[in-house]
């Protein structure tokens, strides 16, 4: 038996936007125990989304410890530990001191789209070069904002000290022995200046966003022997590290061509296991799901932004318990949603219209606002199943994350996609799959038990709510880039 396969227990990381997790697993995929610590977001004008660097960081070295300390881990050797994090968010540091210099700009963060606008002549290429559009979500624009606007970051880069680069990175730097700089292809891949070909940084894109390599991490394949996360006395190799929807993609083993993969979180996602030969359907992404010495797993990717965040906003704007009636939500027949025009966050794929408009069509009490958002998040996760089915055929969906719980949000996506959408009873995929990777992709790796399965119904007001809110969409200029 080789050390990669090897049985003992597997410690799963996982920094969103929410909070800070550590689940950690058997060498079979079943949880043995879980710890989550909340973080804060901050909102600024302008389209700043931020967070605390160092409480993100304290978040999961408190969420580690915790889960490790408790009883059913608390003694028992755990034998690899792999990171998963928010992607596109970005951290500028001291490298000779490891200080923050910024706060984490999250990958919601729009704040130098006018910036971003110069490259637009450019936009064909960099779609070639990275299989990404050109978005202010992605990390380069945000490095470059930094650099321009930053007095401590141009200090340290005018003295050869400035390290930056994906939240990943600075993760690794803070928690693992002798503070590494390196950097996996999944979140590599989403600062715009990564060659998913080459799985290395692109001179041609640090060119264009005038960016200097040097303060950049070393790219490294997702499974590497990243260094030892320190736990109290112990030291827990780091295996393998990934961008959170890349990790959630591995939480049933390895990914089927055949069955889109949805990930409803703060933002949503969906996406297929694709070769890089199958054509890219337009307003999709081509994205790096893992990678070895030897080549890597490609998908192709649709974005949601206002998923999560959109019931925040709703929270904001509503007296109802949200969260509670999330879990009981029901339309009965007769009552008439409205609509919901979801820009939270602006819209992603396939659109990619920043500063699009948030608001109701039609009138509604809050509990029909409530199933208009749900609602509105299954209408754009379908447009984007809907586009990868021009490059491929798909037989099922299997959906995870926070949202996944709402019976109704999947009952809505199967009915207006056709597919049959299964839910897992492990519904906090990113954790289980980075803990795959970690433990080496083992074949004993036990399938995740269906938690329920949604068949396609006949919906007729859903269907007809579906048409009416794409044509109200495309009056607002949303049609697919």
């Amino acid at each position: 038996m080789t050390a990669r396969s090897a049985p003992g227990l597997i410690l799963a990381l996982d920094q969103g936007g929410h909070g800070s997790r550590a689940v950690v697993f058997d060498d079979c995929g079943s949880e043995i125990a879980a710890s989550h610590v909340p973080v804060a977001t901050q909102l600024g004008a302008e389209g700043f989304v931020e967070q605390d660097p160092l409480e993100l960081t304290a978040s999961l070295e408190r969420a580690v410890l915790d889960v490790c300390q408790s009883p059913a881990v608390a003694g028992r050797p755990v034998r690899s530990a792999g990171l998963a994090t928010q992607r596109s968010t970005i951290v500028c540091w001291e490298r000779s001191s490891g200080r923050a210099l910024t706060s984490a700009i999250s990958w919601q963060d729009r704040r130098n789209a006018a910036w971003l606008a110069r490259l637009e002549p450019r936009a064909a290429e960099i779609r070639r070069l990275t299989g990404l559009v050109l978005s202010p979500h992605y990390g380069a624009s945000k490095l470059r904002w930094c650099l321009d606007h930053v007095p401590a970051v141009r200090r340290a880069a005018d003295r050869g000290d400035l390290a930056f680069g994906p939240l990943s990175s600075w993760l690794l730097r803070c928690m693992v022995d002798g503070h590494p700089e390196l950097v996996d292809p999944a979140n590599a891949s989403r600062t715009l200046l990564f060659d998913p070909q080459t799985l290395n940084w692109s001179p041609t894109l640090l060119d264009a966003f005038d960016i200097d390599v040097a303060c950049l991490p070393a790219c490294v394949p997702t499974c590497h022997a990243y260094g030892l996360l320190r736990v109290g006395a112990s030291g827990i190799p780091v295996t393998a590290c990934t961008g959170d929807q890349s990790a959630a993609a591995f939480a049933f083993g390895s990914p089927d061509a055949r069955v889109a993969l949805v990930n409803v979180g703060t933002g949503a996602f969906v996406q297929r296991a694709a070769s890089p030969e199958t054509p890219l359907p337009a307003g999709l992404l081509r994205s790096v799901l893992r990678s070895e010495r030897s080549g890597a797993v490609y998908s192709h990717e649709g974005t949601v932004n206002g998923a999560g965040s959109a019931i925040d906003w709703l929270r904001s704007h509503s007296a109802i318990d949200v969260e509670r009636a999330l879990d009981s939500l029901a339309v009965q027949p007769g009552e008439d949603v409205p609509l919901f025009i979801n820009g939270v966050g602006g819209l992603g794929a396939p659109f990619w219209l920043p500063g699009f408009p948030i608001e109701f069509v039609g009138d509604g009490d809050d509990r029909l606002r409530l199933a208009a958002v749900v609602e509105s998040v299954a209408f754009l996760l379908c447009v984007n199943l809907d586009a990868m089915r021009e490059s491929a055929t798909l037989d099922a969906a299997r959906i995870s994350g926070g949202m996944a719980r709402c019976d109704y949000l999947c009952q809505a996506l199967a009915d207006i996609c056709g597919l049959e959408v299964h839910r897992h009873q492990q519904r906090e995929a990113t954790a289980r799959g980075v803990a795959f990777l970690a433990a080496g992709q083992p074949p004993r790796w036990k399938a995740a038990p269906v938690d329920r399965s949604f068949r396609p119904r006949p919906n007729g007001p859903l269907r007809a709510r579906y048409r009416r809110w794409i044509a109200d969409m495309a009056r607002r200029g949303a049609t697919r880039s």
